[in-house]
């Protein structure tokens, strides 16, 4: 057998694996969703506590204002929760935008805290520090700045928090509220249902694990005090505290009936940068808590270490074999003598691929149709490939990172106007 025949099968062995194993996270996600989705998810309390909602912001005048009004518009009761801004070395108009909405509701309680570049411009934990220490709260919710929250996501998610006092953190399900505006939104959308959600979904189901998404979640004060924090050298911030809870004894879950929506990027360069960002984060938290993968005390979390280290070792290596393979047999380099069976095999991957990802989205709403299959097809031939370009871009960042000693900055997403299409329906024919 040569080496391309090794390394075709290893490849098709490591993709089969993974794909297994989503499959059967799929499958426990929709059990778990199709269960949730019988009930309001509401676990109505005699006395609700005190919640900090905290937004880190960088330069986001262009979504904040929507952000803000939609967390002054939760129906949770006014008096039991505050919002607290961190409007972090912005150079944008984000500090007179915000002013203006305390002014015009000047009964609620809005904390803006403008930061300079002493202070501030050290990315999001940094920011969420600095949040924590001016909090009130018990608990802690966090809501990034381009966030739209459904009116009854904090009351859901403290609700269930409140329910059990082994409960470290309780996490909602994030919707893309500009999935129309390109393709590439179109995939994103595919993406987060397909693997984001259900996968949190399916995890929780089968492991009672999930990973805090870094927005949309509810914390326990008491946790992030004995934490110490936020670790500001994570750009992952979201999933090393999941880590941390885990390993002090709590749990997190998943309800995904607390909803919101969130811009995601319209452009190619704006999404590689982000999922850039995610990369490095996550390649951080797995290299900081792998060793807790052959730690018999470590718990449930070990599952998780592992799952990270499947994605971001077995997947990476068995997709870059597989495609150097597939580039070297077209121009004539080298040859798998596998031949059919190793086809055979490929072809079942991309309709196994295409199934499950379909049955992922036939829970969701107006998601499950002809058009999502030919996305889902397009996305495995061009948005699934770049994964491996943003995590080879990621490794070789955080390898510079290490060399030149890099603090960790804000490193923000830019944003887009959004028009809301109705109301430009109406003008046109009005």
């Amino acid at each position: 057998m040569s080496l391309a025949d090794l390394l075709s099968l290893y490849s098709i062995i490591a993709i089969w694996g993974i794909m297994f194993i989503n499959i059967f996270l799929s499958i426990g996600g929709i059990i778990y969703m199709l269960k949730v989705n019988r009930t309001d998810g509401k676990i109505p309390l005699k006395e609700y506590p005190m919640v900090s909602i905290m937004v880190p912001a960088h330069n986001e005048s262009i979504v904040i204002r929507r952000t803000v009004l939609a967390l002054l518009n939760f129906d949770y009761p006014e008096d039991k929760y505050e919002i607290i801004v961190i409007n972090d070395n912005s150079t944008d108009n984000s500090a007179e935008v915000l002013k203006k909405i305390q002014e015009n509701y000047p009964s609620r309680k809005l904390i803006v805290i403008n930061t300079d570049h002493q202070v501030g411009g050290k990315g999001k934990s940094n920011a969420l520090n600095i949040a924590l220490s001016v909090a009130k709260g018990s608990v802690i919710a966090i809501y990034d700045a381009d966030n739209t929250p459904a009116p009854d996501a904090l009351r859901i998610l403290v609700e269930n928090l409140m329910s059990d006092e082994k409960l470290g953190a309780v996490i909602g399900k994030f919707r893309t509220r500009n999935r129309n505006a390109s393709l590439l939104t179109r995939f994103v959308n595919i993406e987060t249902l397909a693997y984001q959600c259900m996968n949190q979904a399916g995890r929780y189901y089968f492991f009672k694990l999930c990973t805090i998404p870094g927005t949309n979640f509810v914390i326990r004060r008491s946790i992030i005090n004995q934490m110490g924090g936020w670790d500001t050298k994570a750009l992952a911030e979201d999933t090393e505290i999941s880590f941390r809870i885990y390993r002090m004894g709590y749990y997190i879950k998943f309800m995904p009936l607390a909803v919101t929506w969130e811009q995601e990027p319209q452009k190619l360069m704006q999404w590689f940068k982000q999922r850039t960002r995610w990369a490095k984060g996550n390649i951080y938290v797995l290299i900081k808590n792998f060793k807790y993968v052959f730690d018999e005390n470590a718990g449930p979390m070990r599952l998780d270490a592992f799952y990270y280290a499947l994605v971001y070792v077995l997947m990476l290596t068995s997709l870059i074999c597989s495609d150097i393979i597939f580039v070297l047999g077209i121009l004539g380099f080298c040859h798998v003598t596998l031949g059919g069976f190793s086809s055979l095999l490929w072809g079942m991957a991309i309709l196994l691929f295409l199934l499950n990802v379909l049955l992922t989205l036939s829970v969701e709403k107006n998601e499950f149709n002809f058009e999502s299959a030919l996305l889902i097809l397009l996305m495995l031939f061009t948005y699934s490939k770049m994964w491996v370009f943003v995590v080879l871009n990621a490794l070789v960042q955080s390898i510079q990172d290490k060399i030149y000693h890099k603090e960790v900055v804000w490193d923000k997403t830019e944003r887009f106007e959004e028009v809301d299409k109705k109301k430009k329906k109406k003008k046109f024919m009005g």
